[in-house]
């Protein structure tokens, strides 16, 4: 009888293979990084001047011609791709339908957290946009001039969720930005003061059929909110009714729209670099809302204006501004230096 040796089965065992990564999580943006996108449109046009530069950015902005290049060099270009895009369409579709052409605004969103730098890219787009024969015709407008009154905040219980989605004049926003998306010939918007901190009663700048129209705001990008009833009742012209009716947000009306990204402890340090120039300069006009701070010790205005980031600015960037990230066009990604390090563009 012949014997078999036993072979154990550690000897034989087949070593299992590492697992393969997991495959990446699919992104509806293209992201770029700062050398990959900078090399796009490299020989376009850029108008602008160090002069023109220091009167558009923002205080507290280092930006400089440099990095206007890096940025906006590319993103004017691909705007006035998307420009030309639509106004292609559009005439096809007046082709389509026998009818004469109506051209409408283009209109563009910038929106990100209190400091990020969002009004630097709003006047930079604007500026830059108005120099090309295409779109001579840029107007600016900030949704600041839409909040309730302080009045009207403090009545409501609103005085301390200023720049929350529920402190806006919703429906006037969205009736002002309807009128100029459907060609309204002129349309007016109400003017916010920063010295007073409030809307500014009988004022109102006028927006007479621009080629595009620039909107800059914290919540630009918000959804429709789920019910009106926050908002005070008052006329609506036919466009906003419609609106109303089909649950239309603001976003809507919007054709290319921009979030100005940074890291939240980033912008804490540029808001209160911000507050403490602000301290020394604005804040000691004797209208200033905020001419309080202007005489005690930079610790304790420093300490008041942290409660403020925390409690306001970072809570709504949380709650209602960083969740609409996923819903701009492009996404600008800023280091701690106000430098931009990447790109992430919607691919669908």
């Amino acid at each position: 009888m012949r014997h078999t040796c036993p072979v154990s089965s550690a000897a034989t065992a087949v070593p299992t293979p590492p697992p393969f990564p997991p495959p990446p999580s699919p992104s509806p943006y293209i992201e770029l990084g700062r050398d990959q996108w900078r090399a796009l449109a490299s020989t376009a046009p850029l108008p602008l001047t160090q002069t023109d530069l220091e009167s558009l950015r923002g205080l507290g902005d280092p930006i400089d011609l440099a990095e206007v290049d890096v940025v906006y060099r590319p993103l004017t270009a691909l705007l006035e791709d998307y420009i030309a895009t639509a106004r292609e369409r559009a005439r096809r579709i007046s082709d389509f339908l026998d009818v004469g052409p109506h051209p409408t605004p283009f209109v563009v969103a910038v929106a990100g957290s209190v400091a990020v730098g969002k009004s630097t890219t709003a006047r930079l787009i604007a500026h830059l946009l108005g120099r090309f024969p295409q779109t001579p015709r840029v107007a600016l407008v900030t949704t600041d001039g839409f909040l309730l009154p302080n009045a009207v905040l403090e009545e409501r219980g609103l005085t301390a969720r200023k720049g929350f989605p529920e402190s806006y004049d919703r429906r006037a926003l969205l009736d002002f930005v309807a009128a100029v998306k459907s060609g309204a010939e002129r349309v007016k918007a109400p003017v916010y003061s920063h010295t007073v901190y409030d809307v500014v009663p009988g004022r109102s700048v006028a927006i007479e059929r621009p080629d595009v129209l620039v909107l800059e705001g914290l919540n630009v990008l918000q959804p429709a909110p789920r019910g009106h009833g926050a908002d005070p009742p008052g006329p609506r012209n036919r466009a906003s009714r419609a609106a109303e009716a089909s649950a239309l947000a603001v976003s809507d009306f919007i054709d290319f729209s921009i979030y100005v990204d940074a890291d939240p402890r980033d912008i804490r340090r540029w808001y209160l670099d911000r507050f403490l120039t602000l301290k020394r300069t604005a804040f000691q006009d004797p209208g200033s809302y905020f001419q309080r701070y202007a005489t005690v010790p930079d610790d304790i205005a420093l300490a008041a204006a942290d409660e403020v980031w925390e409690s306001v600015n970072l809570a709504n960037l949380r709650e209602n501004i960083a969740p609409t990230r996923g819903r701009a066009t492009l996404v600008l990604r800023k280091d701690a230096d106000h430098h931009m390090t990447r790109v992430l563009l919607r691919k669908i």
